[in-house]
């Protein structure tokens, strides 16, 4: 059990997420790398959910994952956030959304530790581009290389787990009307990525449990799909 207080393990994550994007930062081939690896995990997210992000009942579930995890995006300025308000985050957030926060910065921090393995392996066995392309082959070399199917899993627990929390927190009475009166104050505090992110999945889930087992099916398409997608990497 993880007895480091929510503050620490965000900053932790963040300390993490800032020493990898510092290396990309001095190596522009192995950013290049990084960025085509998420643009085909995107891409991948996008083709293997199409069904459900053309519906409305879970399309904006579907479509909060792609654009907040599995998005090809810039999350520089969430970080910048979280990284100058995590030695008071508890001050300022109420607790039940302290841990989706911390949920949201460790799973980003993992995500973007596999992604930067992933890239490396790529940078290490193909011919040096200025733009690398991902293929399908080249992702399941740099899958199998890396040893990436126990990292993806745990990624994939991880993401299951924000959902669940996320899911728990909709039916807090009050925790809507709360979050959203901290607009002004996370405004004026230059925390509108979080607020936003916070708001929007708040939003999400408590739209997706007016659904009949909404949540549950979401995420057990989510699993059951990854899962699927994992293990037609592997190669024996």
């Amino acid at each position: 059990m993880d007895t480091r207080s929510g503050a620490q393990r965000i900053q932790a994550a963040m300390d993490e997420v800032s020493v990898i994007m510092a290396k990309q930062h001095k190596d522009p081939a192995l950013r290049s790398a990084c960025r085509a690896i998420k643009r085909y995990q995107s891409a991948r997210f996008e083709n293997t959910y199409h069904d459900l992000l053309s519906t409305s009942n879970f399309g904006p579930a579907c479509g909060f994952f792609l654009s907040e995890i599995y998005g090809d995006r810039d999350f520089s300025q969430r970080d910048n956030e979280f990284s100058r308000i995590a030695g008071a985050i508890e001050r300022i957030f109420p607790q039940s959304i302290v841990e989706i926060a911390v949920d949201l910065a460790e799973l980003h921090a993992e995500t973007e530790r596999f992604d930067a393995e992933m890239a490396t392996f790529v940078l290490r066995t193909t011919p040096v581009k200025a733009t690398p392309e991902v293929s399908l082959a080249t992702y399941t070399d740099a899958w199998n290389g890396t040893a990436a199917c126990g990292d993806r899993l745990k990624q994939l627990n991880m993401v299951l787990h924000l959902g669940r929390r996320l899911n728990r927190v909709t039916r807090i009475p009050g925790v809507r009307l709360s979050l959203k009166a901290m607009r002004i104050p996370a405004r004026a505090a230059k925390l509108t990525a979080l607020q936003d992110f916070l708001e929007r999945g708040l939003d999400t889930f408590c739209n997706l449990s007016r659904i009949p087992r909404g949540v549950d099916l979401f995420l057990q398409a989510i699993e059951a799909r990854e899962h699927r997608w994992m293990a037609s990497l592997i190669r024996e």
